[in-house]
């Protein structure tokens, strides 16, 4: 039987020292369908993305969360925050994710999967929960980015309590909601070419 390997303690990670992120300069905000053409030419370009999305926060039992509001998209050198108010920017939106060709490697992925089905009426094709694979190199415990930042190049990832909770059903997202919703799917491609998978 294979050892199971520990995954690092909240106590641990904050130890470490940050790890490095994306600033503005390489984030895009894409809301017109004009500038999810010119985002998903240059996707189309890389074989793998960091890939996340994000809803608006639900905070009363019986209230019914319509997102995912966000979905972010990353190669190495950027990112592409995706709005999905413009119905022809949802539709591309869709169609990139629909798109066979390119791995889209994030954390978590389940539930984003569903609501984008539900939400994109698609099927994401390619998509790479990574918490599989650490599964499969013998952690007990769902990684998460954090974690496999720590794990991997031994580096605190910085995610904002605020930003998470913030409402992703805006029409103009803050300069903090894109810095984190774009790093997360960023740091997930990191971890998916440090695991060597690219």
């Amino acid at each position: 039987m294979q050892a199971q390997l520990p995954t690092p303690s909240k106590e641990e990670i904050a130890l470490l020292e940050p790890f490095e992120r994306l600033g503005p300069d390489r984030i895009e905000l894409v809301h017109s369908p004009q500038h999810a053409e010119r985002a998903l030419a240059e996707l189309a370009r890389a074989g793998a993305w960091g890939f996340d999305t994000e809803s608006k926060p639900t905070f009363r039992k019986d209230e019914v969360s319509h997102g995912p509001h966000v979905v972010q998209l990353a190669t190495l050198d950027r990112a592409w925050v995706f709005q999905l108010h413009d119905p022809d920017c949802r539709a591309l939106t869709a169609q990139a994710l629909a798109h066979p060709g390119a791995v889209k490697a994030g954390f978590g992925l389940g539930d984003d999967r569903k609501r984008i089905t539900e939400k994109l009426g698609v099927d994401p094709q390619g998509v790479l929960d990574l918490n599989t694979i650490f599964r499969e190199r013998g952690y007990r415990k769902d990684m998460g980015v954090r974690g496999a930042v720590a794990v991997l190049f031994n580096r605190r990832f910085i995610k904002s309590r605020k930003a998470t909770t913030s409402n992703w059903a805006l029409p103009r997202l803050t300069e903090a909601q894109l810095i984190y919703a774009a790093n997360d799917a960023w740091a997930a491609l990191r971890v998916y070419h440090a695991l060597g998978l690219a």
